[in-house]
């Protein structure tokens, strides 16, 4: 059976970049990768073909003698491989390892162990990192709290233990490459090392897949975690727990999970890093005359604030070490009350005769910021007259 052109099976064009070569190879290899296709035949033929038209496209002289002689250009008469192997299945060059961390490390869990999971290792590879997004309310920031949380994920299957082997028997040396995951054939001029395609680079092959994991060695269950959330934390942090995301693939590596804080908005205060802000209305009168007024804390205590006379909108009174905890530390930032003149409504015929006679009694020196503003707006209305 004659093989399918390289192009053609990743879908470019002869003239396409490299970029646009990996981009086509990143995309189909994911589609039909093994280990999203467990049991299906066709897709890992799919997967064979990908790798052997990758790895001869990606180098430019392997390119070049492809686009000159075709096939033709790897068989035997070309200085065959050895072992009776024929073409490019894996990995052209350097290693495979390096091809998947660039682009399966984010899809596959991130990092792989060791030489991304061959030399006798079984195909182990490190499990996902998990994200969970977590919303407090201001006044937990501000206490600190132990949250329970439900993360869905993988976890070790307890049937294999993670080897992906029915019980009873165990994951077996691959005999293509003899646990080494990669197979090595002369091409020309120069030697090529590609993943072994009987183990895809794992080292191992299983006969009998445990029933339970489907030969995985992970299975897919919802956990419940206790969350450590210290005082002080800002809306953003993120906290890790280290082997708390998703079970590696056949005994692998757990990953992390990653904790991001969303901290709510308060009724009351707003934050700034780790100082915060109530705005508090006062009456004229308190305004005016001065006086006292209550105000609460973050921390559910009431402190009274004394206002001075002529206290105008917009003013600022500093509590100090009333605001939030800063995280690790024993310090705290602080409160800043600013108050705000409330205007009166719904006044009766008595209060408005006072407010009239208030008014007829008032100097400039009783309003000297109105007083100061319209001076201004008299000195620019004659700037133009002028």
């Amino acid at each position: 059976m004659s093989k399918r052109d390289y192009y053609e099976i990743l879908g470019v064009n002869r003239n396409a970049s490299a970029d646009e070569l990996k981009k086509a190879y990143r995309s189909l290899a994911k589609k039909y990768h093994p280990d999203q296709n467990a049991g299906d035949d066709e897709a890992e033929t799919k997967f064979k073909e990908l790798n052997e038209a990758y790895d001869v496209l990606k180098d430019e002289q392997s390119r070049a003698a492809y686009d000159q002689f075709g096939h033709a250009a790897f068989e035997g008469g070309m200085g065959g491989p050895r072992g009776g192997q024929q073409g490019f299945h894996g990995d052209f060059g350097a290693s495979m390892s390096d091809i998947f961390d660039d682009l399966f490390g984010e899809f596959m869990g991130g990092r792989r162990g060791g030489r991304g999971g061959r030399g006798g290792d079984g195909g182990r590879m490190r499990g996902h990192d998990l994200r969970y997004n977590l919303d407090i309310t201001l006044e937990e920031a501000f206490e600190g709290k132990k949250a329970q949380i439900r993360v869905p994920g993988s976890v070790t299957c307890e049937e294999c233990h993670g080897s992906g082997a029915e019980p009873g028997s165990s994951p077996v040396t691959c005999p293509t490459c003899q646990g080494d995951g990669r197979v090595r054939a002369s091409q020309g001029f120069f030697t090529v090392e590609r993943t072994c395609p009987t183990c895809h680079g794992r080292g191992q092959t299983i006969d009998k897949p445990c029933k339970a994991c489907n030969g995985a060695g992970r299975i897919e269950k919802e956990r419940t975690l206790s969350v450590n959330i210290p005082q002080g934390v800002e809306d953003g942090t993120r906290i890790r727990l280290a082997g708390e995301g998703e079970a590696g693939l056949r005994g692998g590596p757990p990953g992390d999970l990653y904790i991001f804080l969303s901290v709510r908005p308060h009724t009351l205060f707003q934050r700034d890093g780790a100082d915060l802000f109530c705005r508090v209305p006062i009456s004229i009168a308190t305004a005016a005359l001065g006086g006292e007024i209550e105000v609460p804390t973050l921390g559910g205590k009431k402190v009274k604030v004394k206002v001075p006379e002529g206290a105008q909108t917009g003013r600022q009174f500093r509590l100090r070490g009333k605001g939030m905890p800063i995280v690790n530390t024993r310090d705290f930032g602080d409160l800043y009350i600013q108050v705000t003149v409330e205007t009166p409504v719904k006044l009766t015929k008595k209060q408005k005769e006072l407010l009239k006679e208030f008014e007829e009694g008032s100097s400039d020196a009783n309003n000297p910021e109105s007083t100061g503003f319209f001076a201004k707006v008299k000195d620019f209305w004659d700037s133009f007259q002028n």
